[in-house]
């Protein structure tokens, strides 16, 4: 994602060259919808969140409802004939704060102006602290589809450290309360590397996602983001910074225990346990399709025009009331843009990348990385795909570098 410019008042254009607009349909199309609320901020998040105490009495979850309404109805002025929606991803933020019935009108927004394709997937994010048999059952009867849970770690001095407020034993007993209320897919998340943690207590989290019986797991190295309550203790000499050489470690303890247990990596940091159990609102991003995204802060991508909103709730609302678009920036992506993000997403995909997306030096390249052992070399001469092997996951980033 570009880097955010500063927000102005000057008015972004909302139309989208006739360039993007070609084959609209004919790619997967999403939608994502961003909830700027949290009960209390965690000390590693950067996203674009707010507590309550962080907004003045013009911004309050009816408001951005209200402005969502009208960003849709934006959507379908800008998109023309708006295709019907592939998938929904309700991001946060902590969108179980909207209580069943506000997910169920976010999505009946979505509903009156794109419809939803038959099939699609629709996922919402939630953490376990504010969820109940009878949230899980009141999405469900809205039209969810998919559930994804904030566990981070089952050990609770971790939890203490990314200062997180669920008990212990919380999300394991969500997941299991959204699959009695019907959901056949449920996510667990999981952050590894934090300061502190000791290789029982990543084993212990690894044991309370396995007991909990989803179908997939996000597991992700902690990144201390400068800005946070986490990286102002790094600073301080407080805790210590994570470990690369432990980073590694850790990946590789959760890769083998989750395969183990019949959990496949299907991408770099995600694994499920059938094709149909992954998120296709996520392969979506990482296959270069189109999402609108809406609510303060999202991105978009439509046919290689990127754009970005204010990150305000406030300002998100008022310029919506106003008739104008919520964008603070755009940028039409070139040739060389689109192989470089097309090169550093489909390669962390376990498919892999064609080789014939590189050049010369690329396919040069992939050829001395499979002699590294960075690359499946049987993929690599029978399928001309670029696949990475086990170690070449954990160096997938300078990988990218070089193919490029």
């Amino acid at each position: 994602m570009p880097a955010l410019l500063p927000e102005t008042t000057t008015p972004v254009d909302s139309a989208l060259p006739e360039s993007a607009l070609e084959g609209l349909g004919t790619r997967p199309f999403g939608v994502y919808v961003h909830v700027p609320f949290c009960a209390t901020r965690c000390g590693y998040c950067d996203f674009n969140t707010y507590t309550a105490g962080e907004l003045d009495s013009g911004s309050s979850p009816q408001s951005w409802l209200e402005g969502l309404k009208r960003e849709f109805d934006l959507a379908a002025r800008v998109l023309g004939k708006p295709p019907a929606v592939d998938t929904v991803f309700v991001g946060g933020g902590t969108p179980s704060l909207l209580g069943a019935d506000g997910l169920r009108s976010v999505l009946d927004a979505v509903r009156d102006t794109f419809g939803l394709a038959a099939g699609a997937e629709v996922t919402t994010e939630s953490n376990p602290e504010s969820t109940s048999p009878e949230f899980f059952a009141g999405i469900r009867d809205a039209g969810y589809t998919r559930i994804s849970l904030g566990m981070q770690s089952a050990a609770g001095h971790v939890l203490k450290i990314l200062d997180r407020v669920h008990t212990v034993g919380r999300p394991v007993a969500a997941a299991e309360e959204a699959r009695a209320a019907g959901f056949e897919h449920v996510n667990l998340d999981v952050i590894y590397g934090t300061p502190g943690e000791r290789v029982e207590d990543l084993q212990a989290s690894l044991d309370a996602v396995l007991a909990a019986g989803v179908d997939h797991v996000s597991a992700y190295a902690l990144i201390v983001e400068e800005g946070t309550a986490l990286a102002r203790r790094i600073r301080r000499g407080e805790l210590p910074a994570p470990d690369d050489d432990v980073l590694a470690a850790d990946y590789e303890m959760i890769d083998r225990v989750l395969a183990s247990a019949g959990l496949r990596w299907y991408e770099v940091s995600n694994w499920a346990t059938s094709e149909e159990a992954r998120c296709r609102h996520n392969i979506g991003y990482w296959r270069g399709g189109d999402w609108w995204g809406a609510g303060p802060g999202a991105h978009s991508h439509v046919g290689g025009v990127r754009w970005w909103n204010v990150k305000h709730p406030a300002r998100y609302a008022s310029a919506l009331a106003a008739g104008e678009s919520p964008a603070a920036g755009r940028e039409l992506l070139t040739g060389e843009d689109r192989h470089l993000e097309r090169v550093m997403l489909e390669l962390r995909l376990s498919e892999g990348l064609p080789l014939d997306a590189l050049d010369d030096d690329g396919r040069a390249e992939a050829r001395a990385a499979a002699a590294e052992g960075l690359l499946d070399q049987s993929a690599l001469d029978g399928q001309q795909r670029a696949v990475l092997t086990d170690r070449g996951r954990l160096l997938a980033d300078g990988l990218v570098r070089r193919l490029t």
